[in-house]
């Protein structure tokens, strides 16, 4: 099991920024796809980006082009750089890592979550 502490969540108003954190323990980080994900008031949780141990990318099409995922290696952290924020992503958002090395990811590992409030 893979631990995860997200942090750097807030109130922020609509088009600001803001960049979440996500420590994960382990030696083996660099193996893990990483993911972030969001459960919004009264909606079920969805997907916002995904990171592989390659660098590959995916986004929600509703986060193109405004939210960046990265991941740093050798801090075994992942980020979530969220800018021109809007209301409707007011949200809990949670790290989640996937061990799988083959196939399509499994999320198994999940953090507390941190939130994230945009005013309007």
């Amino acid at each position: 099991q893979v631990q995860l502490v997200e942090s750097g969540g807030g109130l922020v108003q609509a088009e600001g920024s803001l960049r979440l954190s996500c420590a994960a323990s382990g030696s083996i980080f660099s193996t893990y796809t990483m993911g972030w994900f969001r459960r919004a008031p009264g909606k079920q949780r969805e997907l916002v980006a995904t990171i592989t141990r390659g660098g590959s990318t995916n986004y929600a099409d509703s986060v193109k082009g405004r939210f960046t995922i990265s991941r740093d290696n050798a801090k075994n952290t992942v980020y979530l750089q969220m800018n021109s924020l809007k209301p409707e992503d007011t949200a809990v958002y949670y790290c989640a890592a996937s061990t799988k090395l083959t196939g399509n990811p499994y999320f198994g590992s999940w953090g507390q979550g941190t939130q994230v409030i945009v005013s309007s």
